[in-house]
């Protein structure tokens, strides 16, 4: 069974479980709340608008629920446990806003009735929501567990510890879904360990290249303390393919200092790394915060957009706005969208990053940067998806190259969307060359492996104090 097909089974039993618990509160409460019987209460069902409506947006609500909370992603990497916890957690509090917003206004003859009502939602939705996915992630573990089922596997490394680790995968009882497609050669010096049991399929340069070519899903990356320093290339392909999970194995040091978690008894102990930096609920969260937020900024900031279009007319010839190609999620290109603050033309002869007494800055750009009131036309840029509010500031692509080449692991910033202002924007400022670029980057990568909402609002908050007490570089 594909994922697709397999996906489509959840949300249908999802559905089915949404229907029949909409069916059964609606008769408990027609019988508890008016003392109806059955037969009253099948003529109410027929004639009642609201039962036949509910029948269309119950199903959507629980839909939106597990989706938002990441219940269909990677439906594949399920465990008995983990659909046991996701589900009670995501049906209790699906089932507390539901009852809060259209049940607590129902007239009921006891204050009891609402807890019953509660109670009876939440044991319905959840028995019948539960039983059929354990059922279906019961039947897939099987699958995977007898060989049926399995995901394209490469080993990165081809020593001892790959050899090892090869050996105790495939030893595994049950099996753990791993189907090897080959290795990719590290070190040319050591001998190569995995010959014979593996083909190798290119070295570490190839590697994109193969997990492109073979269809890889998940990388076992085996490199001891000396070789480590090829994992920033294997970390910069799961920032920018989604689908792909990496396992480390992991040395002592690495048990000692606690980087080893894992959920599952039978399976090797591997240190995992996955391609998302927010689980799901918090990226939709902080999408919707980033347009919300993005909205009022502009109605706000009205006023003052219409001041700084007459002061960027008036003290310079050349239009409002300047546009400028920036590099931005998974490498797609967009255009960011400023006041101009610089001459005409200031790049006429070739990109050119603005220091502080640029000649080229107009005197009513120098007084918006003092502000950075020149970057606030970028809401526009968060509402069309290309920006967020928060995030590592996009570059050009002129100057991500030679970032690249001396601080590859720059590829990591491309796994999420950029952002008017950043961690490295308030612990560093503007960047006036490539050197101060690498400064900072830092200060982004520390943020993309500590990202959080609440991450996000200390950021704004630092940013808006730096500005009102130009403080900022």
């Amino acid at each position: 069974m594909n994922k697709t097909k397999l996906t489509f089974l959840y949300i249908l039993f999802d559905i089915l479980a949404a229907l029949i618990t909409w069916i059964g509160l609606y008769i408990y409460r027609k019988h508890v709340g008016e003392s109806a019987d059955f037969q009253s209460i099948i003529v109410s069902m027929r004639s009642d608008s609201k039962f036949w409506l509910g029948l269309v947006l119950y199903p959507v609500y629980w839909l939106f629920f597990h989706a938002f909370f990441g219940y269909y992603n990677k439906i594949y990497r399920k465990s008995r446990l983990d659909e046991l916890v996701t589900t009670f957690g995501v049906t209790l509090f699906g089932c507390l806003v539901f009852f809060f917003v259209f049940i607590l206004d129902d007239i009921v003859t006891s204050p009891n009735d609402y807890v019953k009502y509660l109670l009876f939602l939440f044991f319905f939705q959840f028995l019948e929501t539960y039983i059929p996915r354990l059922s279906i992630t019961s039947y897939i573990n099987k699958r995977i567990h007898d060989g049926r089922i399995g995901f394209n596997t490469l080993i990165v490394g081809n020593d001892e510890m790959a050899l090892k680790a090869y050996e105790t995968v495939l030893k595994q009882n049950p099996r753990s879904g791993h189907l090897f497609v080959g290795y990719i050669r590290v070190d040319d010096h050591q001998p190569d360990r995995l010959k014979g049991h593996l083909s190798c399929v290119g070295n570490i340069s190839d590697i994109s290249k193969v997990v492109e070519e073979q269809h890889i899903e998940e990388i076992v990356v085996a490199l001891h303390n000396g070789q480590r320093k090829y994992i920033q290339q294997v970390l910069s392909l799961v920032r920018r393919n989604h689908n792909l999970t990496i396992s480390l194995v992991p040395q002592e040091q690495d048990m000692l200092i606690g980087s080893v978690k894992t959920s599952s008894v039978l399976d090797e102990p591997f240190i995992s790394i996955t391609p998302e930096y927010l689980p799901t609920w918090q990226r939709y969260l902080k999408r919707v915060c980033d347009i919300l937020l993005s909205l009022v900024a502009i109605v706000l900031l009205t006023p003052l957009y219409i001041f700084l279009a007459i002061g960027v007319k008036r003290s310079s010839p050349g239009p409002i706005f300047y546009r400028q190609e920036r590099i931005g999620y998974l490498g797609k290109p967009f255009n960011i969208i400023k006041f101009r603050s610089m001459c005409e033309n200031a790049e006429a002869d070739g990109p050119m990053l603005s220091s502080q007494n640029d000649s080229r800055i107009t005197p009513f750009g120098k007084f918006m940067r003092q502000y950075r009131l020149d970057e606030t036309p970028q809401f526009f840029n968060v509402l069309r998806g290309d920006m967020a509010l928060v995030g590592p500031r996009p570059e050009r692509q002129f100057y991500i190259d030679q970032i690249m080449e001396r601080a590859p692991y720059y590829q990591l910033l491309l796994g999420i969307k950029p952002g008017i202002t950043s961690w490295g924007q308030v612990r560093f400022g503007y960047a006036e060359n490539v050197d101060e670029m690498l400064e900072r980057l830092r200060w982004d990568l520390l943020y993309i492996e500590n990202m959080s909402l609440l991450m996000d609002i200390k950021i704004l908050i630092y940013t808006v104090l730096i500005i009102l007490k130009r403080e900022g570089k």
